[in-house]
């Protein structure tokens, strides 16, 4: 006995049905997004100070530099640790009323060096904001090297 079998019929997507859907999906984007409006950037260029030729010398100040290696001097005096500069500053300013200082660093010095450098100078109660940095970049030599 032989049935028969309908014939089948291929199987087709909706295309219509899903262009529709698509349709509507970038309708739902464009509303809901936003978009960046163009702002204007302001360039602006940090000043760097150099080396200007002078008559005039406008402070005579002491010279406190650390290494990258963590060493310190006080003028041409070394100290041996950071430990020791609170002692040796101290020091310094009963030998030297009145005379500024000037932190002079190197750019791989770390950061627990410094914080360490002016801890010691506000115990000392020399203010840090009174002691302008000079930061030493890699390569350059000081005066007289």
């Amino acid at each position: 006995m032989r049935f028969e079998r309908p014939a089948r019929k291929p199987t087709q997507l909706p295309i219509v049905s899903l262009i529709d859907i698509l349709f509507i999906v970038l309708i739902f984007f464009i509303v809901s997004s936003e978009f960046r409006k163009k702002r204007d950037v302001l360039k602006i260029e940090l000043p760097t100070v150099r080396e200007v030729p002078s008559e005039v010398v406008a402070d005579d100040r002491s010279v406190l530099a650390v290494d990258r290696d963590g060493a310190v001097r006080l003028d041409d005096l070394t100290v041996p640790n950071l430990r020791l500069l609170e002692a040796y500053l101290r020091a310094y300013v009963k030998e030297n009323p009145g005379r500024k200082l000037e932190l002079e660093a190197d750019k791989d010095v770390s950061l627990e060096q410094l914080v360490a450098v002016w801890d010691a100078l506000t115990k000392v109660g020399i203010e840090v904001r009174d002691v302008p940095a000079r930061i030493r970049l890699p390569g350059e030599t000081k005066e007289g090297e």
